[in-house]
């Protein structure tokens, strides 16, 4: 390079570098026959979880740029979106689980987003909305406020549950941000409302 060219300046050197993320690959690379049932539909108990991944203006997040995890006990489902956002999956609704101090937890999944290009995982809960005793003692629903805590509840839907899923905007889904860490969540480029755990779980 001359040492009259400026790397900055010049147009030669405006390229971008490629995003780090699953993005197309996760269809190759991270599904398997049955990724999307954490029971075998038809199990007792089993429950099909429906719903969407938006943005802040209600555009759907589709193929092949969402994967989405979903964990508790014995249970790990990996689903994407399609063409219109929309997601499935079959789980069984777990048992409610006790914290380190004794306190009940209403039942949940964990929830983990990779969305591309977004460099950072996003982490929420799923619970369920006809869980209203459990759901009004738990401890992590009961230090969210009202708002917030309703984004985190699968709503009964024809014989099972339908959750959205907003990654922005007035009513975007609580994303939890581990103590101590700092996040993108926290504002800049992909702005929220993040809550930051105070349970050890």
């Amino acid at each position: 390079m001359s040492q009259d060219t400026d790397p900055t300046t010049d147009p030669r050197y405006r390229v971008l570098t490629p995003s780090q993320g699953p993005g197309p690959y996760a269809s190759m690379t991270l599904m398997y026959d049955g990724a999307e049932n954490g029971v075998a539909p038809g199990t007792p108990g089993a429950v099909r979880v429906t719903g969407r991944v938006v943005d802040g203006a209600e555009r759907p997040i589709t193929a092949p740029d969402v994967l989405i995890e979903v964990l508790q006990g014995d249970q790990f489902v990996r689903t994407l979106t399609d063409d219109a956002g929309e997601f499935a999956f079959t789980v069984r609704k777990p048992e409610p689980t006790r914290l380190a101090d004794g306190r009940l937890q209403a039942p949940f999944f964990h929830v983990i987003l990779h969305v591309f290009p977004l460099p950072e995982l996003h982490r929420t809960r799923l619970y369920f909305a006809d869980e209203t005793e459990a759901n009004s003692a738990d401890p992590l629903l009961s230090y969210l406020d009202d708002e917030d805590g309703r984004t985190l509840l699968a709503a009964p839907d024809d014989g099972g549950y339908r959750w959205e899923i907003r990654l922005s905007g007035e009513r975007q889904t609580a994303f939890l941000v581990s103590l101590g860490e700092p996040s993108l969540l926290d504002g800049g480029e992909t702005p929220s409302r993040p809550f930051r755990e105070q349970l050890s779980v």
